[in-house]
């Protein structure tokens, strides 16, 4: 007795040792196996390659790009009708196994041997999810087994829930629909919670051919699905049989919508950012997708100047409008034109437009600079540089006026002889300093002091933005901050070493401000002045009104606005037009900027280095004996008509048209354009 207690205690002892053994073998190997696959907590920041999600400065989303789920169910919010269907259609052992389904793969083996075809699968929705994430789609042997490996690792770091959840947000669904909540959206234009049970059951039906069961492609096909889930719904016992019946042959009731964040609330702006991204990410980053851009757009404002722009466009025009923070240079709206359905060409960055008397900013901060005043008079009349006789609007003339009195008041021959006081170099060498004239450089002409060069909205306004923020002058740019497929931070404007440059000195630009200022209180933007704060700001058109601008600040914001015909014709308007839209604006915005004032004028004590003397710039012109012309009608280049001469000058070509300068006597042609078109009338 004693020898048979022994011997099956032994045999007790050595069965639990090879049992505690066994299992502690299978958890090693089990750990060992885990430690070659993936986390699979990083699902929930799982992106297909190629997505790019775009944020609006405080977060919303602007757009996403490539194969993502634009719309995800929140955590315990996925409605139970919609799991039932799927549970139902792909795995109603869900609940009972660990990942991997031996009795549903014996099932699929007999249910495809029977029909003589393949008629059911035999992969879980654990290792669908397991293949959508971190798998291909190759079928081969090797991706099976890290498939299930994979599933079952799934099954013991989440829950059933959380991988129902995720399988279910992931899923790809037909038609651009990467999981429910964008399925939903796109067949019936309905959310998650609202889907009824033959829509549930419809969805449901596409995992094993998306691309071929999607209703919009194949509705009868699509009812068929639907019929086999309901009646697998009704096996499962989550609806009864009389119900299936019941809704087995009711209509699709297709509501086709677009995907949400398919198109881009702010599309001028986004084109803009896909040509900005190469900059800051390799080309493997944005195949690798996964990429938050937070840009700098605010996404109210941006809706409110769309509106803007199209309200208050005279005529059929087309219109464009961009605001900068001056304090770094991010845009913070940018409409390129009144719809983009109708036409994807961005005006503010493609668009080469005269800018009119806007350009004045350059002459008038070169004087500042080389040590004039704003009390500083000078002689208002009709005269000609070097064959070229620019006119006041409405052929007015003031004789002795100073230099703010002629700003506020938009003199043109008073802008052409600022140029002739401090010389070409000065003008250019300040516009220059704010990326004026750095890509298509200016010329050595008199109408260059009136806008006779063209440039872009975003341009001028970001230079406008440069003397708001006391002279310091940056580069416009879209983006905030770049992050990775886990979240890490790619790149970041507070960190990166964009402090700005100083374009013109901080008491030249306060200076300027000052008379902008007058500009909108008493002169020719006086359409665009606000009642509670001060505003800063300059009026361009050109001639025959082919293009309306005003460039407006307050110190935390500058926007410029213009309106104009893509062919160039005359608007028949005035440049009022284009101040009074920009206060139209900043009337619905301007309570969320706080109430700030631009620096008093300062008392300027700066060297005057002028190009002429300075005792006879407040002298009237010299009289000249009317010029002579030729044959052709030309100026005769035998009869001295200048009071400066300028160096020769040679053609340039537009970098745009290609279209050459009008040149005659190896002067620019008097008034005239390389488009024939004459110069600016305020």
């Amino acid at each position: 007795m004693k020898r048979s207690r022994l011997h099956w205690a032994l045999i007790t002892g050595t069965a639990a040792a090879v049992g505690v053994g066994a299992a502690l073998g299978m958890r090693a190997l089990t750990e060992l196996v885990d430690a070659t696959l993936p986390d699979a907590r990083v699902i929930a920041s799982f992106n297909r390659p190629g997505t790019i999600t775009l944020l609006s400065t405080n977060g919303k989303v602007i757009q996403k790009l490539g194969p993502a789920t634009r719309e995800k169910v929140k955590p315990g919010a996925m409605p139970p009708t919609v799991a039932e269907a799927f549970i139902a259609a792909e795995d109603r052992r869900f609940y009972q196994h660990d990942g991997v389904d031996g009795w549903g793969i014996a099932r699929a083996i007999v249910t495809n041997v029977r029909q003589g075809s393949v008629r059911e699968g035999a992969s879980t929705i654990t290792q669908q999810l397991a293949r959508t994430v971190f798998l291909s789609q190759d079928r081969t042997i090797t991706r099976k087994l890290k498939e299930a490996a994979l599933a079952m690792k799934l099954e013991r770091q989440l829950s059933k829930q959380q991988i129902l959840e995720q399988y279910l947000n992931y899923v790809y669904l037909g038609s651009g629909a990467y999981g429910i909540a964008d399925a939903a959206w796109i067949y019936f234009s309905k959310t998650p919670e609202q889907l009824t049970v033959p829509e549930a059951a419809m969805i449901a039906g596409l995992p094993p051919a998306p691309s071929i069961y999607s209703p919009l492609v194949n509705p009868d096909l699509a009812k068929e699905q639907r019929s086999i889930v309901l009646d697998r719904m009704a096996q499962a016992g989550f609806i009864s049989t009389s119900e299936a019946d019941r809704v087995r042959n009711s209509p699709l009731d297709l509501k086709p919508a677009t995907p949400k964040y398919f198109n881009s609330s702010a599309p001028y702006f986004t084109t803009w950012i896909a040509q900005e991204l190469p900059k800051f990410l390799t080309p493997e980053q944005l195949e690798v997708g996964g990429v938050k851009v937070r840009t700098s757009l605010n996404l109210d404002w941006q809706k409110k100047a769309q509106q803007v722009i199209r309200a208050n466009a005279p005529f059929d025009t087309e219109g464009a409008m961009v605001s900068i923070d001056p304090g770094n240079g991010l845009v913070r709206v940018m409409v390129g034109g009144k719809d983009f359905s109708k036409s994807q060409f961005n005006r503010t960055i493609l668009a080469l437009r005269s800018p009119g008397s806007t350009f004045k900013l350059f002459p008038y901060a070169a004087a500042i600079d080389r040590g004039m005043k704003p009390e500083t008079k000078v002689f208002d009349a009709k005269r000609c540089w070097n064959g070229y006789c620019p006119k006041n609007f409405g052929d007015k003339y003031y004789g002795n006026i100073s230099l703010a009195d002629a700003l506020k008041n938009s003199l043109n021959t008073v802008a052409v002889q600022l140029q002739d006081i401090v010389g070409f170099e000065a003008v250019i060498d300040i516009a220059n300093n704010f990326n004026i004239g750095t890509e298509r450089p200016l010329g050595k002409y008199y109408p260059m002091a009136i806008g006779a060069y063209e440039q872009t909205i975003l341009d001028m306004t970001a230079a406008y933005a440069g003397m708001t923020n006391r002279g310091v002058f940056f580069t416009p740019s879209p983006i905030e901050e770049i992050r990775g497929p886990k979240n890490e931070l790619i790149w970041s404007r507070r960190l990166s070493d964009n402090r700005g440059k100083r374009a013109i000195d901080s008491d030249v630009a306060d200076t300027m401000n000052w008379m902008l200022q007058r500009v909108v209180t008493g002169g020719t933007g006086i359409a665009a002045k606000l009642d509670d704060r001060q505003v800063a700001g300059k009026t361009g058109t050109s001639e025959n009104t082919r293009d309306l601008w005003f460039i407006g600040s307050i110190p935390q914001l500058t926007t410029g606005v213009w309106f104009g015909y893509d062919d160039d014709r005359a608007t028949k308007s005035t440049s009022g037009e284009a101040a009074w839209a920009w206060k139209q604006f900043m009337l619905q915005i301007k309570d969320e900027i706080p109430v700030r004032a631009f620096p008093d004028k300062p008392k300027t004590k700066r060297k005057v280095r002028l190009a002429v003397d300075p005792k006879t710039i407040a002298k009237p012109p010299k009289t000249k004996p009317e010029q002579k012309q030729n044959g052709n009608g030309e100026p005769d280049a035998a009869q001295p008509t200048v009071e400066t001469d300028l160096p020769a000058l040679t053609p340039i070509a537009h970098p745009a048209r290609q279209t050459p300068y009008l040149w005659r006597n190896n002067t620019p042609d008097r008034n005239v354009d390389r488009q024939g078109r004459r110069w600016t009338r305020d």
